[in-house]
């Protein structure tokens, strides 16, 4: 399931980008990006859950350590590339 979410949040941050750069409204696409970024994480979590359920302690040792770097760092990536419009409109008010 996280795999799912983490390609519909990849494309629709694709989007959100695309739809700035051509100067249409890209606020709900940013928000979906988000939205299936978040729902990437809980999707994560809920595997590591299932594991610690099924006390499948290889998983965990194997996994966790690896996966908990790559999504904080893909999180703050996708949080980035999201806002970055918002970010863009506010340098060129000013």
């Amino acid at each position: 399931m996280w795999v799912i979410f983490s390609l519909i949040a990849i494309i629709a941050t694709c989007i959100n980008l695309y739809m700035y750069g051509t100067g249409k409204d890209y606020k709900l696409a940013m928000a979906m990006g988000i939205s299936f970024t978040a729902l990437t994480l809980v999707a994560g979590y809920s595997m590591v859950s299932d594991w610690v359920e099924v006390e499948d302690w290889s998983a965990l040792l194997d996994v966790v350590p690896t996966m908990e770097i790559a999504l904080w760092v893909l999180t703050i990536i996708s949080i980035l590339l999201n806002i970055s419009p918002i970010l863009l409109e506010l340098k060129n008010k000013k």
